[in-house]
């Protein structure tokens, strides 16, 4: 199954514009931009065919030059991660059977997450779809309530069926859970922002109109489950790392204190 990993990145984010250029801080005291370290996280995947940026940006497509990658061009109207990718499969002509969209601000997203979702896609030749979900611990769950408690929007959260199918994922965090009851283990997952498409369903996507979920939430997946395409959500762990993506300034400091200590 030949696979193509696809880093969707922008430079005009809202919540915080120049995001896939941001410095973060290593381990060892250096600096690389979120995107460098996407790209980093891509290359240490096995059973990957090819790799590129996809842009519109002119300073972000530089960078990933510089640095090493091959990078392809699409408009400035794709409005998120999904017709981003969507676009590039069309304009480089790609020929793969799978298409994974990796996005550029989750550097702390480890190569096994990738490497399950690549698996599940192989064996279950009747998804069309399927992203990664991840138990929160009590840390995870109080970061998502620590931002929208001082009006934050930050990771996304996801409620699935019996069969791993998703039923809903919201920028809320899903399910309610009562002040004071809460069970063990927590029945929250996070939705880990990776995707990995059949090419078809990709190209699908493009032709169907934006939905009102899709609309309120901010959150391309719901096209697909409003336009009745099951996502598969397959569920990861994390071995004891904290997994978080940058979504706001505030969340550089999370990601930093996480590389310090590996």
């Amino acid at each position: 199954m030949k696979t193509t990993i696809l880093i969707p990145a922008r430079y005009a984010s809202t919540r915080y514009p120049g995001k896939p250029l941001a410095q973060i801080k290593q381990g060892d005291g250096t600096s690389k931009s979120l995107i460098h370290m996407a790209w980093d996280a891509a290359q240490g995947v096995a059973g990957v065919d090819a790799v590129y940026v996809v842009t519109d940006d002119s300073r972000i497509e530089q960078a990933a030059y510089d640095f090493g990658a091959e990078v392809i061009m699409t408009s400035p109207e794709a409005p998120n991660g999904t017709a981003r990718c969507a676009e590039a499969l069309e304009n480089a002509g790609l020929e793969t059977d799978l298409v994974v969209n990796l996005q550029g601000d989750a550097p702390l997203t480890p190569t096994w997450f990738l490497e399950e979702l690549i698996a599940e896609m192989a064996s279950n030749p009747e998804a069309q779809m399927a992203t990664p979900v991840l138990r929160c611990d009590a840390q995870t769950y109080n970061m998502f309530r620590e931002d929208r408690a001082a009006g934050r929007v930050g990771g996304t959260t996801v409620v699935f069926d019996r069969e791993r199918r998703g039923l809903y994922f919201s920028k809320e965090v899903i399910p309610y859970i009562e002040t004071g009851r809460m069970p063990d283990p927590i029945p929250v997952f996070h939705h880990v922002g990776v995707y990995a498409y059949r090419p078809d369903v990709l190209r699908a996507y493009m032709d169907w109109p934006e939905g009102i979920l899709e609309a309120r939430e901010g959150l391309e997946q719901l096209r697909f489950l409003e336009n009745g395409v099951p996502v598969t959500c397959v569920e990861v762990d994390a071995r004891g790392r904290l997994f978080w993506e940058l979504n706001n300034p505030e969340d550089v400091a999370r990601i930093e204190a996480v590389l310090q200590k590996a």
